[in-house]
């Protein structure tokens, strides 16, 4: 009994201190690393910042089911998440990104926990380290792409589910959590009911579920859940006319981009998602970390030694209940969305907690192997892999991460904003961040918005209230101020007599 309860504090105190390790490298410097705003968590911020003060997003439906956000739509669990907070915080970078933040804190503890309910303590204490340092569950904690949810309430639902299997009472709330995944990552959609199914008719058939008060309640809650973005489909499809209400909304997109989805481009997308996943990088500096990879390079081969462990239990399993067949269903559907469409790591992140499981299943094996001798050498060389990409984080990358979120722009537009006159941006910067920083009222940007082409699958404004965008570098307008991002010439403003001032890495160009 004393072994026991040593063992147990053992593992409580590691276990804290990689959450305390996760947790840090999160935090610290939040909301300024990366600085500035990617167009799609500022389209997100904004659409919150408008359902909060006027009780519709940028198009003028109250409460939608998903966001008509760029004209072809967003997923809209981000933003709705977002709302206490900057009701609390005001329009603070920070704020934007706290929802992101607390959900990749809490997928550390979810991960491990169910880890320990399918294998042992060992692997859940090994799959909690390698997602709290993983440089791509790092990447997506500190910025608030709304599509990055979805990984984590995969991970909450499956946690919930595999307690539910031991007390029923935790399965409404597996049901609640896979129906909210829904809301965040529409790429979840064709695949999320099978493999709910597959799940489900697996762990009944080996007796481990069983219809019962709870079981109903949670299929009832994923239905509910479910039904507006069924309602959204058939709206979409052109089966029903949109639904506006002052409570709920389900709008009418001026483009759905189901065209993504194709049965004849499978070859083409696996070969995509192979090499994606073979050199851990997708060439998106906002998804990728460099030379350190996705899960580290050292990872490939733990990840393939745990996937032939998986197989080979399925092999002796026979009638017995068998927990790796529900992690190959999870990364199954990984690579059906693969399949089904180009990806990069964001719209495949589904993907990646299903790999990092199956390095601790390798790595838990290959300890065994050499009988616990390894593994200080085998912890000893993660940790310098994330030392070395920590340092590079909060360096080389802030510093490039910089370009891709136009850093400097919020200062450059408040500076701007306390002149007269029109304010002129140059083509590469994005209207959701001139909208979110300015603070431009919802119903002000769409009585005054102009478009290059309308309808589009991605609407681009030549201007909207006193903005206007397309500036290439020529002679400049009397009566205008300038900002300009890294990739537009200032020199024809300078030789018209402006002063320049740089915010971060954009310019701001006032005449003197």
């Amino acid at each position: 009994m004393s072994q026991r309860t040593e063992r147990t504090s053992l593992y409580r105190a590691a276990f804290w201190l990689i959450l305390l390790l996760g947790a840090t490298v999160r935090i610290y410097r939040f909301g300024t690393a990366p600085a500035g705003l990617n167009q799609d968590e500022a389209f997100a911020a904004y659409e919150a910042w408008s359902l909060l003060h006027g009780g519709t997003d940028t198009a003028g439906y109250a409460w939608p089911v998903y966001l008509t956000a760029w004209g072809s739509g967003m997923n809209a669990l981000e933003t709705y998440l977002m709302l206490p907070f900057l009701a609390l915080f005001g329009r603070q970078v920070w704020a934007v990104r706290l929802p992101q933040l607390l959900v990749g804190l809490l997928s550390i503890p979810a991960l491990c926990d169910a880890v320990r309910r399918t294998a042992d303590r060992e692997s859940a204490l090994w799959a909690a380290l390698l997602l709290a340092i993983c440089p791509w569950h790092v990447l997506l904690s500190r910025w608030g792409l709304e599509s990055n949810l979805a990984p984590g309430f995969l991970l909450f639902g499956t946690a919930a589910f595999l307690r539910g299997l031991e007390d029923g009472r935790f399965l409404p709330l597996s049901g609640l959590l896979y129906g909210l995944s829904l809301y965040a990552y529409a790429t979840l959609w064709p695949v999320l009911p099978a493999v709910l199914l597959c799940q489900g008719a697996y762990c009944a058939r080996r007796g481990k579920l069983r219809i019962d008060r709870w079981l109903l309640l949670a299929l009832l809650l994923l239905f509910l859940l479910a039904l507006p973005l069924l309602l959204f489909l058939a709206v979409n499809l052109g089966w029903m006319g949109e639904i506006r209400t002052p409570y709920l909304s389900v709008p009418k997109l001026l483009y759905l981009r189901a065209g993504e989805l194709s049965l004849r481009r499978i070859p083409e997308n696996l070969g995509n998602l192979a090499a994606i996943l073979w050199t851990q990088s997708d060439g998106l500096p906002w998804n990728s970390a460099g030379a350190y990879g996705l899960l580290y390079p050292l990872a490939a081969p733990f990840v393939l030694l745990g996937l032939l462990r998986c197989l080979a239990r399925l092999r002796t399993a026979r009638r017995r209940f068998e927990p790796a067949v529900l992690l190959l269903l999870w990364l199954l559907a990984g690579v059906a969305v693969g399949a089904l469409m180009e990806v990069n790591v964001n719209r495949v992140n589904l993907i990646f907690p299903p790999l990092i499981i199956l390095a601790a299943v390798g790595l838990r094996w290959f300890a065994v192997l050499f009988r616990g001798r390894a593994t200080p050498l085998l912890l000893a060389a993660w940790l310098l892999c994330f030392g070395l990409f920590s340092r590079w984080y909060f360096t080389d990358y802030q510093r490039d991460i910089a370009y891709s979120f136009r850093a400097g722009l919020e200062d450059a537009l408040d500076a701007a904003m306390h002149t007269d006159g029109e304010i002129v941006l140059d083509e590469y910067i994005y209207y959701p961040q001139v909208l979110f920083f300015s603070g431009t009222p919802a119903e002000a940007f769409r009585a005054s918005v102009r478009y290059e082409r309308y309808p589009a699958a991605f609407l681009s404004p030549t201007g909207f209230t006193r903005f206007r965008f397309g500036y290439t570098g020529g002679a400049p307008e009397e009566g205008r101020c300038y900002i300009l991002s890294p990739w537009t010439d200032p020199s024809a403003l300078e030789a018209a007599g402006y002063t320049l001032h740089t915010y971060g890495v954009c310019t701001l160009a006032v005449l003197r």
